[in-house]
């Protein structure tokens, strides 16, 4: 099972594949499934230190489109919603996200309520290009912290 995963790895490391696993990985991430993308790009950028804006890039588009998948998602949902009740918990946070419009997608790259915030931004309707530009600002910041933090505390 090891040699398989080493292989596996080491064919998804070749600069070939590299962006495109990191696209994916981002894109997957951003959906509500529990995935991390960090570890790819990590992991890509310690084999190809030179790529580290065009990684960066990629797995900011690839996780903003999986935002805007979310987005989609809650809005289409919104209709479906509507037929229950909400608690006065799930009431207060609608307030607080429609108080804070699109500008609450910023908060997008935070781990477990960020893709669910996406999905609520397109529940509320908020104004999509505006919340797939905070979103995008979000993930592109989360990315470059992410990556500079490991590849300070792992340099070789």
């Amino acid at each position: 099972m090891q040699a398989w995963l080493d292989s596996l790895l080491a064919l998804l490391a070749l600069p070939q594949y590299g962006l495109s696993t990191v696209f994916i990985a981002a894109f997957v991430s951003a959906t509500l499934l529990p995935v991390g993308s960090e570890p790819v790009l990590f992991g890509l950028l310690k084999l190809n230190p030179d790529m580290f804006w065009p990684a960066i890039a990629v797995a900011t588009a690839g996780n903003t489109l999986g935002g805007i998948v979310d987005w989609w998602m809650g809005y289409g949902a919104h209709k479906v919603a509507d037929k229950y009740s909400h608690s006065k918990h799930h009431l207060r946070v609608l307030g607080w996200l429609e108080r804070l419009g699109p500008k609450a997608c910023l908060l997008a790259w935070l781990p477990v309520v960020g893709d669910p915030l996406c999905a609520v931004a397109g529940w509320l309707k908020l104004s999509f290009w505006p919340c797939v530009f905070y979103m995008a600002i979000g993930k592109f910041a989360r990315y470059v912290t992410m990556t500079v933090a490991l590849l300070h505390i792992w340099p070789n």
